[in-house]
């Protein structure tokens, strides 16, 4: 899997000259329209973290291969609806995109049935992008309080995605600020195209598709 090798390597470089620890760094290798015979060969690399932002692929391809692979990590990375919230909870173990009250609820409520705890990120909306999910900036600190005062679910960080044509940086050091703000330790900010800008700027978690699996079909 030489993509998976190559990205590693660079990824390894990146941290290095940001002087940032690797171990604090997970790898989210996002495998969005990959087929089980794609995400075998990085999980047969070494790979154990990955994201999907459909809940379809997750229920077509997760299901085996985590019975397969019982230390695999699954992190759901996309827009949530109401009615997939239990699907969510059932077969993924991190949720990176919590921007509304109501999905904070049906969580919480199913952990307290379940007694089984998850982790989550709420998603950001740094750019206010009207076609983006996420909180807007300016309900970010009442929605975060509400969240963390509220409610019970381990919320560990922030997510955002920037604006496809802005520079990536000034919306990574906001996601910094807000999370700062509440003491939360982690941030989930960075893609294939400003992976190296992420880390920089303090990313935890930074979320890889094409640089690991290539272009999608």
């Amino acid at each position: 899997m030489s993509l998976y090798k190559n990205f590693k390597e660079s990824l390894e470089r990146t941290a290095e000259t940001s002087g940032r620890s690797l171990d604090k760094i997970d790898l989210i290798a996002v495998s969005k329209k990959k087929s089980i015979e794609d995400i075998r060969q990085v999980i047969q690399a070494g790979h154990r973290s990955f994201g999907e932002n459909q809940i379809q692929e997750v229920e077509n391809k997760w299901i085996d291969l985590k019975k397969e692979h019982s230390n695999l990590k699954l992190h759901f990375i996309g827009g949530i609806q109401s009615r997939k919230v239990r699907s969510i909870y059932e077969h993924c173990d991190v949720v990176h995109s919590i921007d509304r009250i109501k999905i904070i609820e049906l969580f919480s409520n199913l952990e307290e049935q379940q007694g089984i705890s998850r982790e989550y990120f709420i998603q950001i909306n740094t750019g206010n992008e009207s076609q983006k999910g996420g909180v807007i900036l300016e309900e970010a600190n009442t929605f975060i309080s509400n969240c963390l005062d509220n409610y019970k679910l381990n919320i560990v960080g922030l997510m955002c995605l920037p604006p496809f044509n802005e520079d990536p940086k000034s919306h990574f050091m906001k996601l910094v600020k807000l999370a700062d703000q509440f003491s939360l330790p982690s941030l989930s900010m960075g893609m294939s195209n400003d992976f190296k800008v992420a880390i920089e700027c303090g990313a935890t978690h930074i979320r890889i598709g094409t640089k690991i699996f290539g272009e999608r079909n």
